[in-house]
């Protein structure tokens, strides 16, 4: 038995409460009845006390149940080791694909039914599948499962023995990988295919520019990469746009094909807080009116060399400081870029905007020759030519982009690059762009292959599955819970007649 929370057994110390109750048993004393108290002499008083245990049944039912809540929340789960299955090996699809593996892999997957081989559905569950019913399929009904194929791999690997062969087709969209590639052991064959629907066009933003038009962001998806094409609709009219202006709630809206979105007719207000980096901020300021120029959105920039004068609610705050940034200030904005790090480190290296996955989007490499920073990051934005991670984002609340170098001549040559603007309108725009459930973007095979653990560094792993206990003891509470309160009722009606 595992528990996945075990700090709460130290609740098993809740148990000495109905014990103590139970042996601070204090009897009263008897009254004796005599006829004349003449002859009794003054003594001092005296009180008598006792520990004893009473209702032993009882005090057992109080404890047990104490135990079983406990118990309850350290979440247990049994682990079941698996019995070796007769199959010559596995086949796994995701659900919803089967009829398009079918269609595109019928080689392949008459090869694997022909040794023998099991259809499971490629989920948490890894549920067998009937190959008759998967032969007959006709049709895919694809749902958007947001599955991370790495992580299911992950469990794959104790739950299928090293020496049963596994043949896996799952599409090679980019959204469903994310995290560090797994490692295993598994003797695994992995199919990907590009989904049918690989293309996708749809507006991803719309803002109200200074002279009253709507400027329009439309952005398509492919397997190679994500563009975004900028349109603008004239004020008072939209001759020669395929864009349906309307109002709903009071609120201008853009309409294209099967996409709607709302224009943003909210002033982005950006601060800047220099410190004692005025030349970081110049150069920020300069880039910042650049980007606010392109993107024709209402904007205000403001540097200030006081934290308290910074109001709240600003759109991105650049904190160009290596003091710490309070929480406080953190939580007032919107998007917080900030200086992390002090000691600085010498390079020779360049940095690139481009993320692990959509190499083709950062060609553009700006020189590097200092960082406060020489560690990989899983997520990073922007890395350096070693890949460690030179920008980072930490989402929530309030989007925090730590950047480990400086805004600054002497660290880096991206102040005196063209693409300067470039890199901070990607990064600021695109954090108000709607992507959700639109990114096309496929990796390639070697990107999505995990890495293979031979020799004697082999991942050695039982076939087990994971039961969860949680039921049987809220089954189990509830049966003593009754059976304490019956027999404490029980126990006062008969020391109510006696």
């Amino acid at each position: 038995m595992i528990l996945t929370t075990p700090i709460w057994l130290f609740a098993l110390a809740a148990i000495s409460i109905p014990v103590v109750i139970h042996l601070w048993n204090i009897r009263p004393g008897k009254t004796l009845k005599v006829g004349s108290i003449a002859l009794f002499t003054e003594s001092s008083p005296k009180s008598s006390r006792s520990f004893k245990l009473m209702d032993l049944l009882l005090l057992l039912l109080r404890c047990v149940l104490l135990g079983l809540l406990a118990l309850i929340l350290a979440t247990p789960f049994w682990q079941k080791q698996l019995t070796t299955s007769k199959a010559k090996g596995w086949v796994l699809i995701p659900e919803g694909n089967y009829s398009y593996v079918k269609q595109h892999y019928k080689a392949d997957l008459d090869f694997y039914a022909s040794k023998g081989y099991e259809y499971h559905v490629f989920n948490p569950s890894f549920a067998k599948l009937d190959t008759a019913a998967v032969g007959k399929t006709k049709s895919d009904t694809i749902s958007d499962d947001h599955l991370n194929y790495w992580q299911l791999v992950n469990q794959l690997n104790n739950t299928v023995s090293p020496n049963t062969p596994v043949a896996l087709f799952t599409p090679n969209s980019l959204s469903h990988f994310s995290g560090e590639k797994p490692a295993t052991s598994l003797s695994l064959n992995w199919h990907t295919y590009t989904p049918a629907d690989s293309v996708d066009t749809w507006l991803a933003g719309a803002w109200l520019k200074a002279n009253g038009d709507i400027r329009v962001v439309q952005g398509t998806s492919t397997p190679s990469g994500t563009i975004y094409q900028y349109n603008d609709i004239k004020n008072g009219g939209q001759t020669g746009s395929n864009y349906q202006i309307g109002v709903e709630h009071g609120t201008p809206v853009v309409s294209f094909k099967n996409s709607k979105i709302a224009v943003d007719t909210v002033t982005k207000r950006i601060a800047v807080y220099a410190d004692k980096n005025a030349l970081d901020a110049n150069y920020l300021k300069a880039a910042l009116d650049a980007v606010a120029q392109l993107s024709q959105r209402k904007t205000v920039i403001r540097i200030y060399n006081q934290p308290e004068a910074i109001p709240a609610g600003q759109s991105w705050l650049f904190w160009l400081s290596e003091k710490p940034i309070e929480q406080a200030i953190i939580e007032k904005n919107s998007n917080v870029f900030c200086y992390q790090g002090r000691q600085a480190f010498s390079v020779n290296s360049w940095m690139s905007n481009a993320d692990s996955y959509t190499i083709k989007q950062g060609l553009s490499k700006i020189a590097l020759y200092k960082t406060t920073s020489q560690s990989p990051f899983a997520d990073a934005i922007w890395t350096d030519g070693f890949g460690n991670g030179i920008l980072k984002k930490e989402s929530g609340k309030t989007n925090v982009y730590r950047f480990f170098s400086r805004f600054n001549p002497a660290w880096n040559d991206l102040v005196w690059s063209e693409e300067f603007p470039k890199w901070l309108m990607q990064l600021m725009n695109t954090q108000s762009f709607n992507t959700i459930g639109h990114d096309r973007r496929a990796l390639s095979a070697d990107q999505i292959k995990p890495a293979y653990v031979t020799g004697t560094n082999k991942l050695i792993t039982t076939p087990r599955t994971a039961i969860d206990l949680s039921h049987y003891l809220w089954l189990a509470l509830m049966v003593v819970f009754f059976t304490e309160r019956w027999l404490a009722h029980k126990n006062k009606q008969v020391l109510a007649n006696g």
